[in-house]
């Protein structure tokens, strides 16, 4: 009599899903070891890695970045496949990011010292929270600034120093406090109306902390926690986008997997698990421990499964009303599940018209532009523009010269996005320029003698006037019920080992002597999973790498 294999159903044809697949199916002899099914809810793969075309350009609805190229996994893999050049135009946001205009909400823009100087406070405070300060040559102002943010923090320790835990935004906050206590008074700013020059350093700060919401998808930094900033890891190098899209990545994992081992189109939606021995959950006469029922009513039984479906899927798995898992994820787990945050960003693309006369030198002028928004509750604001607009950072072209402008947007304001119409968008947009490209003015402090010049007619060129948009594209992560948000964070009032919780397999260790179960049914992997890398796409890759490497060495021990 054969011997049946160990069937291992890994959920979800995303980085995580199709790594473990790759891993399980490549490694010597293993691919006779394990009967191997990938199943996926949608009809693609790749879950929140998604290439798509846009304006004759290659662009990533998802994942965009490969987050530093020394050590990363998703680096060396775009590198053998020859993915890291195209002859296709791409979103490479090809170091004009240098160069930025930055401009104040009214048309200012603003001299690049200023920006530097609360940029650089900002980067300093970052830099602090997340323990990567290098050691290098500091300028007089960079060591003032690490000065402060020790200054705050122990004003507000790591720990919180009671009941509430500190959260990166209101270490930012606090900080800035402290910085203008510690500076004298300044000269007041000519040239820019309704505009203090407190008012435009709290302005240029704030976008920073926009930037910041896109990076790590937290809605609200006043939700990040502080001390768990210290544990995320980056690679060392530069950050660089994938010519051929990140898809090339995915692909090639896919690519050695045999026809018809991924399934697509396959919504699971309930799994029975045996949390105890000789527990019976309707499976019959068969051995196989866990039941997969999914949304069209056919059944799949397995020895284990890889869940890699998103944490905002399973938040909603364990709510009251879901029955996601049967029985019930045990306390440990569901309470790091309702602890962890997750977040929703968009992205958001708008192709410009070009002139009348067919020419483009439209897009040659537009700038890389950040912008400086007023208080929402500024007496000075453009009434007009629309509050979803006005915690966005930057409007800039995909690479230079592009026709093809990007921005990004987070938390509530990435939500309402999801529910405009095109239309509403480009007007939004378009009455969001006008305020800042229609009539651009230096900004000048009293002790300066900056005069305009031609930079200023360029930028104007741009203007209400000219800038005109033919066609929007923007992602919607948040209500996709394959994804329900777009990366996980740690949040205030969770730690990571939170993240190590949910990465811990079912029936767990601590139960498995006592309980006499078959070990290792539910295994989980994803980008929430890792503790050190979680919100990236290689840190989903690590993931999956883990659980695959879990189960082959158990089954290695075991002697099969």
């Amino acid at each position: 009599m054969v011997a049946k294999k160990p069937r291992v159903v890994i959920i979800g044809a995303g980085m995580a899903g199709l790594t473990a697949a790759n891993k399980l199916y490549t490694s010597s002899s293993s691919n006779d070891m394990f009967e191997l099914c990938v199943v996926e809810g949608g009809t693609r793969i790749g879950g929140r890695i998604n290439t798509s075309e846009f304006g004759g350009d290659r662009i990533e609805m998802g994942a965009t970045w490969i987050h530093g190229i020394g050590g990363s996994p998703v680096h060396k893999i775009a590198q053998e496949t020859h993915s890291l050049e195209s002859e296709q135009p791409w979103e490479c946001m090809d170091g004009f990011l240098d160069e930025p205009k930055t401009i104040a909400e009214g048309g200012f823009e603003l001299t690049p010292s200023l920006v530097e100087s609360i940029s650089t406070l900002f980067k300093s405070l970052m830099d602090y929270a997340q323990g990567t300060r290098i050691e290098r040559e500091e300028s007089s102002e960079e060591v003032n600034f690490y000065k402060l943010a020790d200054k705050t923090c122990k004003i507000c320790p790591r720990n919180g120093g009671g009941p509430e835990k500190l959260s990166i935004g209101s270490f930012l906050r606090k900080a800035l406090n402290a910085y203008w206590d510690s500076v004298k008074e300044q000269e007041q700013i000519e040239g820019c109306d309704n505009w203090s020059r407190k008012l435009i350093e709290e302005a240029i700060f704030a976008m920073h902390e926009n930037i910041q919401r896109t990076y790590t998808s937290a809605g609200d930094l006043l939700t990040l926690d502080f001390a768990a900033e210290s544990e995320y890891r980056m690679f060392p190098g530069e950050e660089i986008t994938i010519a051929k899209g990140y898809l090339s990545v995915i692909e090639s994992l896919a690519s050695v997997l045999p026809h018809g081992l991924i399934q697509l189109d396959r919504k699971v939606a309930r799994i029975e698990w045996q949390p105890e021995a000789h527990q019976s959950n309707g499976h019959g006469c068969s051995d196989r421990p866990v039941r997969i029922h999914f949304c069209d009513g056919s059944v799949m039984l397995a020895d284990h499964v890889i869940v890699t479906v998103s944490l905002g899927v399973l938040k909603a798995g364990i709510g009251p009303d879901s029955g996601m898992f049967n029985p019930p994820l045990p306390a440990f787990k569901t309470e790091a599940i309702s602890r962890l945050g997750f977040g929703v960003v968009n992205k958001l693309f708008l192709q410009l018209s070009s002139r009348h006369d067919g020419r483009d030198d439209d897009y040659s002028r537009f700038p890389f532009l950040q912008m400086a928004f007023h208080r929402p509750d500024s007496e000075w604001r453009h009434k007009k523009i629309p509050w979803w607009m006005r915690r966005t950072a930057s409007l800039s072209p995909i690479y230079k010269n592009s026709g093809v402008l990007l921005s990004w947007f987070a938390g509530k304001e990435a939500l309402e996005l999801e529910t405009l119409s095109d239309e509403e968008i480009i007007d939004g947009v378009s009455t969001t320029l006008s305020s800042f490209l229609s009539q651009p003015r230096k900004q000048t402090s009293s002790n300066s003698h900056e005069a305009s010049n031609g930079k200023e007619k360029s930028l104007g060129s741009v203007g209400e006037s000219r800038v005109k948009f033919t066609k929007v594209l923007r992602s919607k992560w948040g209500n996709d019920p394959l994804f329900l948000g777009s990366y996980s964070y740690v949040a205030v009032g969770s730690s990571g080992d939170d993240l190590d919780a949910l990465a811990e397999p079912l029936p767990s260790t601590d139960t498995l002597e006592s309980a006499g179960s078959p070990p290792l049914q539910i295994l989980f992997a994803g980008e929430a999973t890792h503790r050190t890398h979680y919100s990236t796409t290689h840190g989903a890759y690590f993931s999956g790498l883990r659980e695959a490497s879990r189960l082959l060495q158990h089954y290695r021990r075991a002697g099969v």
